[in-house]
C-alpha cells in the first residue's frame, strides 16, 4: 500500500503482543490455552494508591496538567531517586509520560538524527529496536554471552564507533532477568568513560523486583562521572502493578528533558491526570507490599527454574531479577513434534507448543537471541506449575 509511510517498513509489530493475542484466539475457540507472554504483574493494584487515585477524581483533579509532569509528581520522582539510588535531580530534570515506553521514544526522536547509532544489548526487549528505527536511527545489536545474557566490557567496547549516541542498558532484563552486580556494572561504565560521545539510556523499570541477596544498581550511581549524559529510566508499572495506569518517568539533564517535553507537546501532551495522583501515592507511600510479592514472585521464579531443567532439550540459567526466565531450547532443534513438523527454531518450537499443548511463550528471536523462549512468571502458581507439566509432556514427546 503506497499510502503508508516507507519508515514504518522497517517496523515489526510488538512479538510479546502477537503471542497473546494467539493464544487469545485460541481461547475464543474454546481451547484451553495458559498464557505465559505478558509481561505484567498478575497482582492488583495497591489499596493506597486506587484511594489516591479516587480522592483525584472527586477532588476534580481531571483537568489537563503540565506537558511533562505535575510539580506533586515530579517531586515524589525527585524524592525516589534520592532515596533509591542516591542521585540527586531537581524537578526541571524530571519528565513524566505514558508509560516508560513514551519516555524511552521522546528521548530518541529528540536526540536521533539520521545514521545515528544506538547500541542495544541482547537479548533486548521487543521495542527497542523498532523504536530507533522510527526515530531515524540504526540499532547496533552487542552480543551478550549465551549463558549469562550480559555484554563484557571488550564486546561494548568494540560495539562503540564515532557514529554511536547512545547505549540502551536494562537491568535487571526483560526479557532475561538478568541483573548486573555493581562490580560488573562499574566495569561497563569504565568503558563508557573513554568514550564521551557516547549517552546512557538507564530502562530501570525492574530495579525493585530482585531476589536472592542481588543489589539493584544504576548507571550514573555506580559512575557519577556519567551523571551528565545519563538519562535514568523508571516507572510505577512493573513493581507497584500499575500497568494499565501507563506512567513512566526519568531523570536527566536539562537540556535533554526539555527536548523530550516538547516532542511530547507534540505528541500526547500530558499523561493522564489521575494516574499521575496514584503515582505520587505509590512513590511516596509505603512500600512494605514489594517484599512480600517479591517473595512470591522469587518462589515462582525458583519452581519454573526448577521444572524446567527437568525438561528434555530444555535448560534454564537463574535469573537474578525482573518476572521472566529465558531458557534455551536449543536440545529440542532437529526433533519432530507431534504434529509431525520438523523444529528448525525457536519460533517453531514456540508455535509448536502452543498448538499441541496450549501454553503460550514468546519465541527468544524476537528478541534478538535465540534458540531461547521466553516465559513471563507473573502469573498464578497453579497455572506455572501447570504450564511447566505441559512443556515437560510436549518435551518429552518430541522425536
Amino acid at each position: 500500500m503506497g499510502f503508508i509511510a516507507d519508515s514504518l517498513s522497517r517496523v515489526k509489530p510488538s512479538a510479546t503482543i502477537a503471542v497473546t493475542t494467539k493464544a487469545r484466539e485460541l481461547k475464543a475457540a474454546g481451547r484451553d490455552v495458559i498464557g505465559l507472554g505478558a509481561g505484567e504483574p498478575d497482582f492488583d493494584t495497591p489499596d493506597n494508591i486506587k484511594e489516591a487515585a479516587i480522592a483525584a477524581i472527586n477532588g476534580g483533579k481531571t483537568k489537563y496538567t503540565a506537558v511533562d509532569g505535575t510539580p506533586e509528581l515530579k517531586q515524589a520522582i525527585c524524592a525516589k531517586f534520592l532515596r533509591d539510588n542516591g542521585l540527586k535531580y531537581e524537578p526541571n530534570q524530571v519528565t513524566v509520560s505514558t508509560g516508560g515506553k513514551q519516555v524511552l521514544y521522546n528521548a530518541l526522536v529528540a536526540t536521533i538524527n539520521p545514521g545515528d547509532e544506538v547500541l542495544i544489548p541482547t537479548p533486548y526487549w521487543v521495542s527497542y529496536p523498532d523504536m530507533v528505527l522510527l526515530a531515524g536511527g540504526e540499532p547496533v545489536v552487542i552480543e551478550a554471552d549465551q549463558k549469562t545474557f550480559k555484554i563484557t566490557p571488550d564486546a561494548l567496547d568494540a560495539a562503540i564507533t564515532p557514529k554511536t549516541k547512545w547505549l540502551i542498558f536494562n537491568s535487571p532484563s526483560n526479557p532475561s532477568g538478568a541483573g548486573y552486580t555493581r562490580d560488573e556494572l562499574k566495569a561497563l561504565t569504565e568503558v563508557l568513560l573513554k568514550h564521551p560521545h557516547v549517552w546512557v539510556m538507564a530502562d530501570d523499570m525492574y530495579e525493585h523486583l530482585v531476589y536472592d541477596d542481588f543489589e539493584f544498581t544504576t548507571p550514573a550511581q555506580v559512575e557519577p562521572e556519567l551523571y551528565d549524559r545519563t538519562l535514568t529510566v523508571n516507572g510505577v508499572s512493573k513493581a507497584y502493578a500499575m500497568t494499565g495506569w501507563r506512567i513512566g518517568y526519568a531523570g536527566g539533564p536539562v537540556d535533554l528533558i526539555k527536548a523530550m517535553a516538547k516532542v511530547q507537546s507534540q505528541s500526547t501532551s500530558n499523561p493522564c491526570s489521575v494516574s499521575q495522583a496514584a503515582a505520587v501515592e505509590a512513590l511516596n507511600g509505603t512500600q512494605d507490599f514489594i517484599p512480600v510479592n517479591n517473595k512470591i514472585f522469587q518462589d515462582r521464579r525458583d519452581l519454573v527454574v526448577s521444572m524446567l531443567n527437568q525438561a528434555a532439550g530444555i535448560e534454564c540459567p537463574v535469573p537474578e531479577g525482573a518476572f521472566y526466565v529465558f531458557p534455551s531450547c536449543a536440545g529440542t532443534i532437529g526433533k519432530t513434534a507431534p504434529s509431525g513438523k520438523v523444529i528448525e527454531t525457536d519460533l517453531d518450537f514456540s508455535s509448536e507448543l502452543l498448538e499441541a499443548e496450549g501454553v503460550a511463550v514468546v519465541p527468544g528471536s524476537a528478541f534478538g537471541l535465540g534458540p531461547n523462549f521466553r516465559i513471563s512468571y507473573a502469573t498464578s502458581t497453579e497455572a506455572l506449575n501447570e504450564a511447566c507439566i505441559r512443556i515437560q509432556r510436549f518435551c518429552g514427546n518430541l522425536k
